[in-house]
């Protein structure tokens, strides 16, 4: 069995013995992801470092239940889909472990929830109630405990309402939301925010026109007159988080990290350089911790990374970043 205890005291000197701990928990224990690693000809006996470990494709949980060990399912979260494609599921064992993963992320990056007001701009995500970003987002909303802080639908005027007052209180106050949300608000109600920080997800669902990141950042930052805008790269099939505080560069937590493969060969895995990203999810025991995304980017020496944009053939994902 895997400490989950160790998963969050994780550290660069022990990450890669962690992760191939974790490799031979879930060969063991996911029939599925065995098959996969067999196919490869990867096994717990042959690998050595986590860059060898076989990252499975994020595509199978579109059609597969993909757990390690046997247990019934405390949530299981989707994706939006787009029309024309298949939503994903992600069968999680124990939600609490979600909520540690994002809760320390979330204060490693921005301090306590509890000194923030947190405003949440996620529509078409609260209507599906089965959305892992709206669960992260609630916890926190739970755990800033602030009396203005809340989800927006699209009553634009009450959320124009409260960002007033919050300013004028000087609060310090986390602005999350959907990309073409925030794009929607912003031009209905420009406003300078001295004590806010927006946050985009990403995620434009085909409602309004494609842009670019850098593009999309332009038009906020000029509507609210802001340094730099924020970003959140999560995956419904992940249950962790990195951010970006401008720039477009994400920062991982501790027992995350981001890999880069080839686009042409799936078992050329490098700790930096471009090409197709893969992800490691340690918090992700009882699911896959080593998925290979669809996504497009650049990993550097630091552990930081970029997303580019997404494969040409891969299906569009609501909560997918924009390309740059």
């Amino acid at each position: 069995m895997i400490d989950v205890n160790n998963i969050f005291s994780v550290g660069p000197q022990n990450l890669e013995e962690i992760a191939l701990t974790t490799f031979q928990f879930q060969y063991e224990n996911n029939g599925l992801y065995r098959i996969w690693c067999d196919r490869l000809g990867r096994t717990p006996a042959s690998v050595r470092y986590v860059e060898d470990i076989p990252a499975l494709p994020v595509s199978f949980y579109k059609s597969d239940r993909v757990v390690t060990t046997e247990f019934e399912s405390e949530v299981i979260f989707r994706s939006s889909g787009t029309t024309g494609t298949t939503g994903s599921f992600h069968h999680v064992k124990d939600v609490g472990m979600y909520r540690e993963s994002y809760s320390r992320g979330f204060r490693r990056m921005y301090g306590e929830p509890a000194d923030w007001c947190i405003l949440g701009l996620l529509p078409s995500y609260l209507e599906r109630g089965d959305s892992s970003l709206v669960n992260m987002v609630q916890g926190l909303l739970q755990q800033s405990g602030h009396v203005l802080g809340g989800f927006f639908l699209q009553d634009w005027e009450e959320l124009a309402g409260r960002l007033d007052k919050l300013e004028a209180e000087g609060q310090k106050t986390l602005l999350i939301g959907v990309t073409y949300a925030l794009l929607d608000f912003a031009e209905r109600h420009p406003m300078e925010l001295r004590h806010t920080v927006v946050m985009e997800t990403g995620g434009m669902k085909g409602r309004r026109e494609e842009l670019t990141r850098s593009e999309v950042h332009d038009r906020l930052k000029l509507a609210f007159g802001l340094g730099e805008v924020h970003s959140e790269y999560g995956m419904t099939e992940l249950l962790s988080q990195a951010y970006s505080k401008g720039g477009g560069r994400f920062v991982c937590p501790p027992w995350m990290r981001v890999l880069v493969r080839d686009e042409r060969d799936p078992l050329a895995v490098m700790k930096e350089g471009e090409g197709v990203l893969q992800v490691v999810d340690l918090a992700n025991c009882y699911s896959c911790s080593f998925i290979a995304t669809e996504d497009v980017g650049c990993v550097y020496g630091d552990g930081s990374f970029e997303v580019w944009g997404r494969q040409d053939d891969a299906d569009l994902r609501g909560c997918s970043l924009l390309a740059v």
